[in-house]
C-alpha cells in the first residue's frame, strides 16, 4: 500500500511517501512561507520528480491531526482531505506527538514529548518503548513545563520544540534528563506511519479518523469567551 503522509502542525513541513514497509522518499522544509504557499507544490514535486508517481498511484493519505498550530493543522488536513475526496481514497490522522515520539522507538528510557504550545505551556505525552514496540503512552495534555516534568520518573529522554524552549527548567527540575538533538525535535511524516502501523487493520481503526485534535481552545475562542 502506497501512503502519502504529511505534517503541518508546526512551522516545519514533513512530507513522505511510503510503499508498504519501504520509504520511497521524504522531505522536510522549514521556511518563512506559510504552508498554504508551499504544500501543494511540495506534493507535486515529490510525486513527479522524486517518487516518479502520479497522484492516482497513492492508495491512502495520512496527516498529523494535532496538537499544534491551529492554522497549520487546518491547512494540512484540508489539503489531505481534499486529495482523498477527489481520488476516493482513505484518509487517516495520527497524533502530532506520535510523529516525534516514534523517532525514538529504540530508546531504552521513557520519552517525554513536549511541543511548544506558547503561553508558557506544552503539549505533551510520555511514551515507553521496548525494542521498537510501544509499551505505554500517557494521556495527551496541555500543561506547564513543570507539570510535564512531573509526569516523568527517573531517567527520561525529552524531545520536541518545547523541550528546547524550556530546556533550563528541564535541566533544573527533571531527574536525570537527556535532551534529543535539535534536528530530531520536529514531527516526522515517517514516524506518523510507524505509529499507524501499530494496528494491522489501521484503515478501519476509529482512532485514526482525521479530525483535528487541538487539546485547547484557540486564542480567538478564548477572547470571544471573555466577551
Amino acid at each position: 500500500m502506497k501512503l502519502l503522509c504529511l505534517s503541518t502542525a508546526e512551522p516545519g513541513c514533513s512530507l513522505a511517501i511510503i510503499d508498504g514497509d519501504s520509504l520511497v522518499c521524504e522531505e522536510f522544509w522549514e521556511a518563512r512561507l506559510t504552508h498554504s504557499k508551499r504544500l501543494v507544490k511540495m506534493i507535486e514535486h515529490m510525486l513527479e520528480k522524486r517518487a516518479c508517481m502520479e497522484l492516482f498511484d497513492i492508495d491512502a493519505f495520512v496527516a498529523a491531526r494535532g496538537p499544534g498550530s491551529f492554522t497549520g493543522l487546518r491547512i494540512g488536513i484540508s489539503v489531505v482531505k481534499g486529495l482523498a475526496y477527489a481520488m476516493e481514497k482513505p484518509v487517516m490522522g495520527v497524533s502530532s506527538l506520535d510523529g516525534i515520539a516514534f523517532r525514538f522507538v529504540h530508546s531504552s528510557i521513557p520519552v517525554c514529548v513536549m511541543m511548544d504550545a506558547k503561553r508558557n505551556e506544552v503539549y505533551c505525552a510520555v511514551y515507553q518503548f521496548d525494542h521498537g514496540r510501544l509499551v505505554s503512552k500517557t494521556r495527551e495534555r496541555v500543561v506547564s513545563p513543570e507539570d510535564a516534568i512531573e509526569m516523568t520518573n527517573g531517567a527520561t529522554l525529552f524531545a520536541g520544540s518545547g523541550s528546547k524552549v524550556f530546556k533550563d527548567i528541564i535541566e533544573h527540575k527533571a531527574d536525570n534528563p537527556t535532551l534529543a538533538h535539535d534536528f530530531l525535535d520536529s514531527i516526522s511524516a515517517t514516524a506518523l506511519v510507524q505509529s499507524l502501523y501499530l494496528k494491522e487493520n489501521f484503515l478501519n481503526e476509529p482512532e485514526n479518523i482525521l479530525t483535528p485534535s487541538y487539546l485547547r481552545q484557540s486564542d480567538a475562542q478564548l477572547q470571544f469567551a471573555k466577551k
